[in-house]
Parts: C-alpha cells; structure tokens; sequence
C-alpha cells in the first residue's frame, strides 16, 4: 500500500468510527497532485455516490505558492439533508474539527462540455439549473486540519462532512442574490456578515473552478450534482450541541451540532463478511 493509499484508508476509517486523530496519519503532501491522490484513494474507500463537490478558499501566501485560488473536496449522496420544519441535526467528528459553514448552493443542470477544461464565472452560469441557501459542515478528524493549510485539507475530503439544502433562490438567474446581506449566528450570537460579492468571483466563479480542477483530475461535474461554493461570512468553528442559523436576506436555514454516529469499520465489515 503507498503512502498517499495508508493516509487515505486511516482518514475514512476514523471517519466511520467517529474516532479522532492525534496526529497527521502519516507524511502530509507537498503537492497539488498528491493532495488530490490522497482524496481519490479516499473517494475509492469511501464508496458510495459522489453528488456534489465542496469548494473552499485557498489563502494567501499559500494560493501564490499552489497558483490556485481555491480547492475542492466530494459530497456523497449519504451526507446529504434538506432542511425542514425544525431545525436540522448537522453531524461533526467529535474530538476533531468542526465548523459551519454559510454557503450558497448550485445545482448542476448539465455537464460541461466534453474536452471543456476552462470556462469563464459567466458560461458557468449556464450549468445551473437551481440555487439554494444551506450550511456546509467542515469536519475532519484530524484538529490541525485548517491549520496545517490546504494541501492537508485537501487530502481529508476538503475538510467537508456534511451539506444541509434549504430553500431555493427565486430569480437566481438574475444574480441579485450576490448582494444579498448574509449572517451567521451560533448560539444566538451573530459570528460573521458579509454577501457574496466578497467571495473572489462569487459562487458561480467556484464552479467554473471545478470544471478546470476536476477536469485536471479526469473528472467532470454531472446533472443533479450540487456544488457548495465557499463561505460567505467565514469559518465559523462550533462545538457539540451549538445551534446554528444563518440568514440570506429574507431566508433561513438552522441546525444542531450533533457528534457524528459510529459506523462499522473497514475491519468489522470484513470481518462480518467473513463470518456471516
């Protein structure tokens, strides 16, 4: 097993289990293209629908140094939740890192086209068929996820452990929603506020990023998926049992912080294959 294979597999298992990381599993990537290896395998491991793609900020200096603006990590369909009545049960991996994300959310209506690795904020517009309010949930196990920059947040998923839908922007199209006044609030208290007209080149600028980086990858974006495009008031960490709610203009979306449930490990699954 490679290096970038061990890392991968000692991620998706603590993932799994619910179980934290003292330490970085193994020797962090010092490339673009190893950090993405580590998440291919982990993608492998995972298994299970990849149904969107979670896209953050790189910050400087280290977006000079990688030559790229952002970075980008898989949403599978199981992590999945659109928002009710009441307020929604967002997952973290306790003991490890966790944070809330105010995001707005693109739903691909259609692939770009084959051959296409770049496309400008504008044509990206194009792809998307519908646009929601929702949180990202940035969990890893390892704390220093953040901390240690984006090659090692890269490599864990992006950092992301689960994705919330709420309501759909009227006249999307139009993007007036790009001015709207976007807040935060943990426990009441108002953390961040800003609108997506801070975010480099807005949320449709973070899918025409993915069309280039996956297709770097031999990946493509497909109908149906949903893309997270960044955070718009920030980062925002949160410990078990915060309740959360962001507000976009005239929309909610709300939620509890809850310690993520305990799966079979990658061990126990054999072993029931085994003896069952």
């Amino acid at each position: 097993m490679s290096g970038e294979e061990a890392i991968a597999r000692a991620f998706v298992e603590a993932r799994r289990t619910g179980a934290a990381l003292p330490t970085y599993p193994g020797v962090r990537p010092t490339s673009l293209a190893a950090a993405y290896g580590v998440q291919d395998h982990a993608i492998a491991f995972h298994g299970g629908a990849v149904a969107g793609w979670k896209v953050g900020r790189v910050p400087a200096p280290y977006s000079d140094t990688l030559g790229v603006p952002r970075l980008a990590g898989p949403i599978f369909a199981d992590q999945i939740q659109s928002a009710g009545d009441d307020p929604a049960r967002l997952p973290v991996i306790s003991g490890g890192f966790a944070a809330v994300e105010a995001e707005y959310l693109l739903r691909i209506g259609r692939s770009p086209k084959p051959g296409t690795q770049r496309l400008s904020p504008e044509d990206a517009v194009a792809l998307v068929d519908a646009v929601h309010v929702g949180f990202e949930i940035a969990s890893s196990p390892y704390a220093g996820i953040n901390a240690d920059g984006p090659l090692v947040t890269i490599s864990d998923f992006g950092n992301h452990n689960a994705l919330l839908i709420g309501a759909p922007v009227a006249d999307w199209s139009s993007r007036t929603f790009e001015d709207w006044q976007v807040a935060t609030f943990v426990d009441d208290t108002c953390v961040g506020e800003a609108s997506a007209r801070t975010m480099l080149d807005g949320p449709f600028g973070a899918v025409a990023f993915l069309v280039e980086s996956l297709a770097a990858r031999g990946r493509a974006l497909e109908p149906g998926q949903w893309v997270s495009s960044g955070a718009v008031t920030g980062v925002h960490q949160v410990a078990v049992g915060a309740r959360v709610e962001a507000r976009f203009g005239t929309l909610r979306v709300s939620g509890t912080i809850e310690a993520a449930a305990r799966q079979e490990s990658m061990s126990e699954m054999k072993h029931g294959e085994r003896t069952g």
